[in-house]
């Protein structure tokens, strides 16, 4: 039996029936062993039980394919569910939450109990993970990003030794967008901008941020498929792009401009998009590159 053949069997034992085919798949994982992959989670599965199984399912599928995932979560839809239910009003700037001392609470909380159920999940299926929180592990610090904003941070640091020792023990890291400025001050930190910062420390091969939405679209409404970031600033510019897509795209922007790669907006409500963007002819989403 071929090489070939030994890889396409043992991918199938694992393989989801609704995923990409599977003849497609040995030259993704030659061109991705071993590379890192930032991953950002947010959006409806954050919320939906079964994409929130998917989404586990095809981390623990980039692990066995011999990639290297590294899960940064969001957490909005789950602290606006939160704070609906406590009765608090806040209001958004350019697509990121205004955050006072109670908020930041909220915040910190639900993010720390959303990062556990990740790594819990992860590990039930016997996938080493590990949680980088403001509590445990904590990789990135901040300052204040404006005085409007409140507890909202600026990324100045991120410590990737911690990440590339976890890596090295085979851990699958998971991190929380919260920061710590030099007083031990805890700030909430827009998650595709962590993960921006995250994938350019690392200089991570792909960068993916799943969302609500099949990718960037035109003025028509069409999805574009691909677009380089002089052309995805000229969109933010004309207002094309608008509210919380602007700093999805700014990161996006700002990765590539930086040395990754290449940047994707997936549509988290499909299932297993990230196996059809990494490991399908056609991709998904919209693919921002030089």
């Amino acid at each position: 039996m071929s090489t070939t053949e030994n890889l396409d069997n043992k991918i199938k034992e694992f393989w989801p029936k609704n995923g990409p085919p599977t003849q497609e798949i040995e030259k993704y994982v030659k061109k991705y062993s071993k590379e890192k992959i930032v991953i950002k989670c947010g959006g409806r599965v954050l919320l939906d039980p079964d994409l929130f199984n998917n989404f586990i399912n095809d981390i623990i599928i980039l692990k066995k394919l011999g990639l290297t995932p590294i899960v940064v979560h969001g957490g909005g839809p789950r602290i606006k569910k939160k704070l609906d239910e406590l009765n608090i009003e806040t209001k958004f700037i350019m697509g990121l939450r205004v955050t006072d001392e109670k908020v930041i609470k909220i915040v910190e909380d639900v993010m720390i109990e959303f990062n556990k159920e990740i790594v819990d999940s992860l590990e039930k299926k016997s996938c080493k993970a590990k949680s980088i929180t403001i509590k445990e592990n904590n990789a990135i610090y901040v300052e204040q990003k404006n005085k409007e904003l409140g507890y909202v941070g600026k990324i100045t640091k991120v410590d990737d030794n911690l990440i590339k020792n976890l890596i090295k023990e085979s851990f699958i890291p998971v991190v929380s967008p919260m920061g710590l400025d030099d007083k031990k001050q805890t700030y909430n930190i827009n998650a595709d901008t962590a993960a921006g910062a995250l994938a350019t420390s690392l200089k991570s091969r792909r960068l993916m941020l799943m969302t609500d939405v099949e990718g960037v679209y035109d003025k028509s409404k069409k999805l574009i498929s691909e677009i380089k970031p002089t052309e995805a600033e000229k969109l933010i510019y004309d207002e094309t792009i608008s509210e919380g897509m602007i700093p999805k795209i700014r990161t996006c922007i700002n990765a590539v401009n930086s040395g990754v790669r290449g940047v994707v907006v997936i549509d988290g409500r499909k299932p297993h998009s990230i196996l059809f963007e990494l490991f399908s002819d056609k991709g998904s989403g919209t693919l921002i590159r030089k």
